[in-house]
């Protein structure tokens, strides 16, 4: 369980309680958002990367075939467990470790690039911006994405929002605009940014991978019961049926801060 009070009113998530649909669901980032990373030097054949708050292993899978080494930690035993098991399904030799990103161990230097995707406002920025610096090589880098809908240009995603906030009125995940990843000013001794981008990208759904997709989100799965993740999930897929067609895309931005090791 997490509490963060700049999150959801410090309401407590876990991503562990709704990692089956993690899995099933949240697999959806566009090739762009890899070809990205790989323009920046990230995740080239031979390289070492530690991807931190990996969930069920979505980056390290899905750039397997470019030849990184990669390893990923998560504090969600259950993430874990669902990205160990995707892997191995697909014959991936990717050691997947339960634990926080602050308390991951390895020896100085042993990676050439970080990964933080979809999880950067959740770390001890303090603890974790030293322990980077000391894992990474010189001239390293570490990269922070996020990709989010955008609730205020397309209409599915702002009606499945509001839905969520009826049944999480604290939920700080909702209103999304494009903005870059802001950087904690604990990062400035150890790391210089290095690049910037914001892209849109349009993210192909069907209503049953949407209502999963929403299922799983920080606002219904990780944070409510049983029943009211439930009751969400027939009211969401009554809505869908209203006003959407089976198949459709949803406009998402997505943002890549890289920062290179001083």
């Amino acid at each position: 369980m997490i509490k963060k009070g700049h999150i959801d009113g410090g309401r407590g998530f876990d991503f562990g309680k709704t990692s089956r649909d993690y899995a099933r669901y949240r697999d959806i980032y566009p090739q762009e958002f890899y070809e990205c990373l790989l323009r920046h030097g990230i995740g080239a054949k031979g390289q070492h990367v530690l991807d931190i708050g990996t969930g069920t292993g979505v980056l390290p899978r899905n750039m397997y075939r470019y030849g990184a080494h990669f390893v990923g930690a998560d504090i969600a035993a259950h993430q874990i467990e669902q990205a160990k098991e995707l892997a191995a399904k697909d014959k991936m030799d990717i050691p997947f470790l339960c634990a926080p990103a602050e308390q991951v161990d390895f020896p100085a230097g042993s990676f050439d690039a970080v990964t933080a995707c979809q999880c950067f406002t959740y770390f001890d920025h303090a603890a974790l911006a030293p322990k980077l610096y000391r894992l990474l090589q010189k001239d390293g880098r570490l990269a922070a994405m996020y990709m989010a809908w955008l609730p205020y240009e397309d209409a599915i995603a702002g009606a499945s929002e509001e839905l969520v906030l009826q049944f999480h009125p604290g939920w700080t995940g909702c209103g999304e605009t494009r903005r870059p990843i802001e950087i904690p000013p604990d990062y400035a001794p150890y790391f210089e940014i290095s690049s910037e981008e914001i892209f849109d990208l349009r993210v192909p759904f069907t209503r049953e991978t949407w209502n999963g997709r929403m299922r799983s989100c920080r606002g219904i799965g990780a944070s409510l019961s049983d029943e009211e993740v439930a009751r969400f999930d027939r009211e969401h897929r009554a809505l869908l049926e209203h006003i959407a067609p089976e198949h459709f895309d949803v406009l998402h931005y997505a943002a890549v801060t890289v920062l290179r090791r001083k």
